[in-house]
């Protein structure tokens, strides 16, 4: 699909535009497009690659069923830089969800929407950022990328799928986890439980911790299923829930201790602290975040991994919180004795269920089940050929603990040598260097500078020409 007639093919000669390609159109390529729509002054052209043929709000909710909840407040996912009640304000205009939502509650921005409204919003603002610049063409190719190399005069060139070749002067990477989907998602899955003789599938285990395993859990429950489930997780840390009403992030002021065992009950004091003075471990939590980059690059390698080995799950239950009324449902899901919690670590699936190692057990044995779901939390795909090739030829490093690719906060790849390679990722692939930066409100911040710095970078090139 071409917007605003692009030729599939670009000159870099002369006083051509800037030419800019975006691998990924979920949320991380959508917000990067509306970035550069509001942030890079001259003329471009923008192609964004997808072998995916459909243009998404993100991984995250290109599935989503309506009854699907997104986990942050309505006014934190704003998508214009500047103007956090951007999204409030939209959901307000919505005549739809005006009708199923009183504009009578107290702090409109304090509600929960679905998956699908807030996708509805980032595609709309898209939309409206690329109607209001005549000097940009984009085009959407679902052309799959098979290598990127920097090229003598410090252009990209990607080779396509197909073979052909094109040549950018940025190459954003915006693939979330990656961008092969898993061969049968869970999703399908469901479906398949839910569309094809439900009453022979009587235990459901839901592999994971995190919000997409509470999700599925429910909307097992609201398509009629009525057999058991259990979710089955390594640690056992679900999410906790939000307040019902606005938690402001709160925080000590004196400078945080500098080793991790210290950090943790610094924490703690700090969640104790604030419940004692009338607000809630939450406001702490939401004050720490604010603070999370910059403590997180003051550990040390060896700190670092212990707290993934050790303190992550517990970190993650504590950030990605269910809506108050969410998690109660959760909560009578495990009162009725339908749902349970059982703390393994899953070794291999097997034909009628799984082989897993109980926790405080060595041995392992098999737990049957007539369906798997699997909803464990996903980390960067480092061996997407992509991304493999990238390393490969010195353009891109992994941080230190291998979770990602090595990042500065715009997004910019660090080469092995500690220099900025001039090619960007953003989103989820940073994870191992910006804590936080598979959230909404981080993604958003990390595009913007990233504009930025393409549009600044570009003036001398325009100007020379």
């Amino acid at each position: 699909m071409t917007v605003h007639g692009l030729s599939p093919s670009f000159s870099l000669r002369g006083d051509q535009p800037l030419q800019i390609a975006i691998v990924g159109r979920g949320f991380s390529g959508l917000m990067m497009a509306i970035a550069l729509l509001k942030s890079v002054n001259q003329p471009f052209r923008l192609r964004m690659f997808d072998p995916r043929p459909i243009i998404s709000g993100g991984q995250a909710l290109a599935t989503a069923r309506s009854t699907e909840i997104l986990n942050s407040r309505a006014r934190d996912l704003s998508v214009s830089t500047g103007e956090p009640k951007d999204f409030t304000r939209w959901l307000q205009a919505n005549a739809p969800f005006r009708e199923a939502v009183s504009a009578a509650i107290p702090g409109f921005g304090q509600i929960f929407v679905p998956k699908a409204t807030f996708s509805d919003y980032v595609y709309q603002r898209f939309s409206e950022a690329l109607a209001q610049r005549t000097d940009v063409t984009v085009q959407m190719s679902n052309d799959g990328i098979s290598h990127i190399r920097r090229n003598d005069n410090g252009l990209f060139t990607l080779s396509l799928a197909d073979g052909g070749e094109a040549v950018y002067d940025t190459v954003v990477l915006a693939t979330g986890y990656g961008l092969k989907p898993p061969l049968e998602t869970s999703e399908q899955v469901m479906d398949a439980i839910l569309m094809e003789h439900p009453e022979t599938r009587r235990h459901v285990v839901v592999m994971g911790n995190g919000l997409r395993a509470v999700d599925q859990v429910l909307q097992l429950r609201d398509g009629g299923f009525t057999g058991h489930i259990t979710i089955l997780s390594r640690r056992g840390f679900l999410p906790q829930p939000h307040t019902r009403m606005p938690a402001d992030a709160v925080f000590p002021t004196q400078p945080m201790p500098s080793q991790l065992r210290n950090i943790v009950r610094f924490v703690r004091d700090a969640c104790a602290e604030a419940e004692e003075n009338g607000w809630s471990w939450q406001a702490a939590m939401n004050g720490l975040r604010k603070r999370a980059r910059t403590l997180w690059a003051s550990l040390p390698p060896s700190e670092k991994r212990q707290f993934n080995r050790h303190l992550r799950a517990i970190y993650d239950s504590h950030r990605n919180r269910l809506p108050a009324d969410v998690h109660a449902r959760l909560e009578r899901e495990f009162a009725s004795g339908l749902t349970e919690l059982k703390r393994g670590t899953t070794l291999k699936r097997t034909a009628d269920g799984l082989l897993v190692r109980w926790a405080g057990q060595p041995a392992e044995s098999h737990f049957a089940a007539d369906e798997v779901i699997d909803c464990r939390c996903l980390s960067p795909d480092l061996r997407d050929p992509v991304v493999a090739d990238l390393l490969d030829a010195g353009l891109a490093a992994t941080d230190e603990l291998d979770l990602g690719l090595a990042v500065n906060p715009a997004g910019e790849l660090i080469t092995p040598k500690g220099r900025p390679a001039g090619l960007f990722a953003v989103g989820p692939l940073g994870l191992g260097s910006l804590p936080d930066i598979d959230l909404v409100p981080e993604i958003v911040t990390q595009t913007y500078a990233a504009a930025t710095l393409i549009g600044a970078r570009s003036l001398p090139q325009l100007q020379a020409s």
